[in-house]
């Protein structure tokens, strides 16, 4: 029993060191494990740092080229604006030909070459990604398209093959521009190729030029330095004078469009003394004039000369047009009739009221053409009212769209004549005028139109109405009633003075105005108010009793060797406001104590009060406002792998 037992100890013991070192070679089998994943991880991530690494090369090479693309077409546009002529004779373009050739040479010289051009980067990412672009001038191409080379169209619209007249010229160049971009932190390079377009369109304001005064928010033309101070405040608008402009010290000017004068000197009134000097502000005696100009003073300017005709406006009475002077007494006997059918007396009547109307000709019975009750039938052929003699005019706005009527009220010594214009949409004359006086009402066909002096087709509705004296009196029906009807386009004008009584307004304020809480533009329905006169005054005797007085026009006083301005004859206003501009011959006391001109912005271009005075100005030279150019993307292309 002894015996079996110890031999199985033994047996044990044996087996247990057959197993000795076992856990060792376990132990190194792990850690040979172990040393494999991680030169598999390492390998694994060097790979993945290395691809990093390159893509994020080659993005950066990719967007260099990208970028180069965009800053040199922009310099192209650049450089073109750059060539164009500041001014050009008749027959002369605004961007010289071979314009392209140059623009190409300097866009080569100054991208092209071996030397990459870096990108410029700031704050944060001033070190993150130095980008560097270069082009290739073998593909990069910048030319006029040949098809067609230059587009023009002349003041009448029509297309032109050379440039004389020409108002409108549009340039298309085609361009091609290889970029290499190339990131500095490795050798990787991304090629692109953008071609297309560049469109450079060039208005040209001709060397003689009409220019409407009523672009102008204040036009004064006899102004002789330190002869009078202009009042202060805020003034809107263009603002010039053939004389000079003189300022005060006893408050504060804000111009915000361009000043002008022909004088080389401005006055600044300290109220003892007036200095005169060429400069934009003045200091004496530590106090300051300093006005504020944010469109800039031009002194040593061009004169304007003024309007040479002061009578086509009464021409255009019988004719829409108004370019050929003062009408004869025959003139308006052919053309005018009065409320009863009756041609305008041939020895010229000290009163009246006359429409330019006609009896048309029946093609049947090959008479004066009548209705069906016998009465006269007439058709309007003319632009406005001819009032002869003194006579007070009151406007009124009244219907609702799409019926739309604009009412002149004409008093003449308690015989009132009332004519009520009523546009129909579409073709411009077309609707009614009624003309009302006593118990005699005439219903014309037609209503008064505006014609170009060329063709003497219509335009557009525009009323004239010409007071062959004095206007004792201009205002609405009532204090903040409206007088101009929506689209309604009139101007009034008067062979001696004009006397306003009471505010005149649009139905639907068109501007903007400082303090507005809600804005107007929607109130642009193309109406228009000028009051004009060439012979005399613009008289203010305001008879509301607020003392407030505002006015929705173009107002001139304006004529070759006139003495015209704005006058206050009556009480003292508080507050004048006007709403257009203000055009005189000369500076008068308005009795005002706080005044606001408004420039109404509609005006100055080719939309004005209708035949509002207007003069030819040549500066000897054309010359261009040159519109924001386009670029049209015809192609992109990314030529890295083929370049």
């Amino acid at each position: 029993m002894l015996r079996a037992i110890h031999s199985s100890s033994k047996f044990a013991r044996r087996r247990r060191q057959s197993q000795r070192g076992v856990a060792l070679i376990t132990t190194l089998l792990l850690l040979l494990l172990m040393i494999g994943l991680s030169l598999a991880m390492v390998l694994s991530s060097g790979s993945d740092m290395f691809i990093n690494s390159y893509y994020r090369n080659f993005r950066g090479s990719f967007y260099a080229a990208d970028s180069g693309l965009n800053i040199v077409r922009q310099d192209m546009m650049a450089q073109i604006l750059k060539n164009v002529s500041a001014t050009f004779g008749a027959g002369v373009q605004p961007i010289p030909p071979g314009t392209d050739a140059i623009v190409l040479n300097y866009i080569n010289t100054t991208y092209g070459g071996t030397t990459f051009k870096q990108l410029s980067n700031s704050g944060q990412a001033a070190s993150s990604w130095p980008e560097a672009y270069r082009i290739d001038p073998a593909k990069t191409v910048f030319q006029i398209d040949p098809n067609p080379a230059i587009a023009c169209t002349t003041d009448n619209n029509t297309p032109c093959s050379a440039p004389v007249g020409a108002k409108v010229f549009t340039y298309t160049y085609d361009y091609a521009i290889t970029a290499i971009g190339q990131s500095a932190k490795g050798t990787e390079r991304a090629t692109l190729t953008d071609q297309g377009t560049l469109v450079f369109t060039a208005n040209i304001i001709p060397a003689t030029s009409l220019i409407n005064f009523a672009g102008y928010g204040m036009f004064i033309d006899n102004f002789p330095i330190c002869s009078g101070t202009l009042v202060p405040g805020l003034i809107t608008g263009p603002v010039f004078t053939n004389g000079a402009w003189t300022f005060g010290n006893s408050g504060t000017y804000t111009f915000t469009d361009s000043v002008g004068s022909v004088s080389g000197q401005a006055g600044y009134n300290f109220g003892g003394s007036c200095d005169q000097i060429a400069g934009n502000s003045d200091t004496k005696s530590g106090k300051t004039i300093a006005p504020t100009f944010q469109g800039g003073f031009n002194m040593n300017s061009q004169k304007v000369p003024l309007p040479t005709d002061s009578y086509n406006q009464e021409r255009a009475v019988l004719d829409s047009i108004g370019t050929a002077g003062q009408p004869s007494s025959t003139d308006k006997n052919a053309a005018l009739k009065d409320v009863n059918g009756n041609a305008y007396p041939t020895s010229a009547p000290t009163s009246g009221v006359f429409l330019p109307m006609q009896q048309p000709i029946d093609p049947v019975t090959g008479k004066p053409q009548v209705d069906a009750s016998g009465k006269p039938v007439f058709n309007f052929t003319g632009g406005g009212i001819l009032v002869e003699g003194d006579a007070k005019v009151t406007l009124a706005a009244t219907g609702t769209a799409p019926v739309l009527s604009q009412v002149y009220q004409i008093n003449q010594g308690g015989v009132i004549t009332t004519i009520t214009v009523t546009p129909s949409a579409g073709t411009p004359g077309s609707g009614t005028t009624v003309i009302q006086s006593g118990t005699t009402t005439t219903t014309v066909q037609g209503v008064p139109v505006m014609r170009d002096p060329a063709s003497g087709a219509a335009t557009g509705d525009a009323t004239m109405l010409y007071v062959n004296g004095n206007i004792t009196g201009l205002s609405g029906t009532a204090e903040g009633a409206p007088a101009i009807q929506d689209a309604s386009q009139v101007t009034i004008t008067a062979g001696k003075n004009i006397t306003v009584t009471g505010d005149i307004l649009y139905k639907s304020q068109p501007i903007d105005m400082p303090g507005d809480t809600i804005s107007k533009t929607g109130g642009d329905t193309r109406q228009a108010l000028g009051i004009f006169t060439a012979n005399g005054d613009v008289i203010l005797n305001n008879s509301q009793a607020d003392k407030t007085l505002s006015i929705d026009a173009s107002i001139a006083t304006i004529a070759q060797g006139g003495s015209g301005g704005i006058v206050n004859n009556g009480a003292s206003i508080d507050t004048l406001t006007i709403v257009g501009g203000r055009i005189q011959n000369n500076i008068k006391n308005i009795g005002t104590t706080t005044r606001n001109v408004f420039f109404d912005r509609r005006f100055g271009g080719t939309f004005s009060p209708p035949w509002f005075p207007a003069t030819s100005v040549n500066t000897g030279k054309n010359s261009a406002v040159m519109l924001p150019p386009t670029a049209n993307r015809g192609g992109w292309m990314d030529n890295t792998s083929t370049y």
